[in-house]
């Protein structure tokens, strides 16, 4: 097992960073007048999830840890109806948000394992 140093180390937050990326890709071919509107939102929950552990990392309490496991948590359902919503309304296609939904229900359950693990 791995030494975490810092949180770049932990799996959960570069799942996250991999989920954002794939994020800023997909809305890169949104048309551009949903720049201030679906883009924004996909993008800002997106980045929210690695962003929401990372700062729970550096608070140093298992309490605020835990706190902020949750935030990104709910950045993750959060995400997961704007993709959806997308689809539905043809901004993309189910199969272009298919493979970002499988990783958020990976994610989802990494970080349920950590909030476990950090309460027991």
């Amino acid at each position: 097992m791995s030494e975490v140093r810092d949180f770049k180390d932990l799996k959960v937050w570069q799942k996250g960073m991999i989920i954002a990326e794939k994020c800023y890709v997909l809305t890169q071919k949104f048309p551009k007048e949903e720049i201030y509107g679906m883009v924004q939102q996909i993008r800002r929950s997106a980045t929210s999830i690695p962003a929401n552990i990372a700062e729970g990392y550096g608070r140093r309490s298992t309490g605020d840890y835990v706190r902020f496991l949750n935030i990104a948590q709910g950045s993750i359902n959060e995400l997961e109806t704007h993709l959806i919503l997308s689809a539905r309304v043809n901004l993309c296609n189910f199969n272009d948000i298919e493979s970002i939904i499988d990783e958020l229900k990976q994610e989802s359950r990494m970080i349920i394992s950590l909030i476990k693990k950090l309460k027991s």
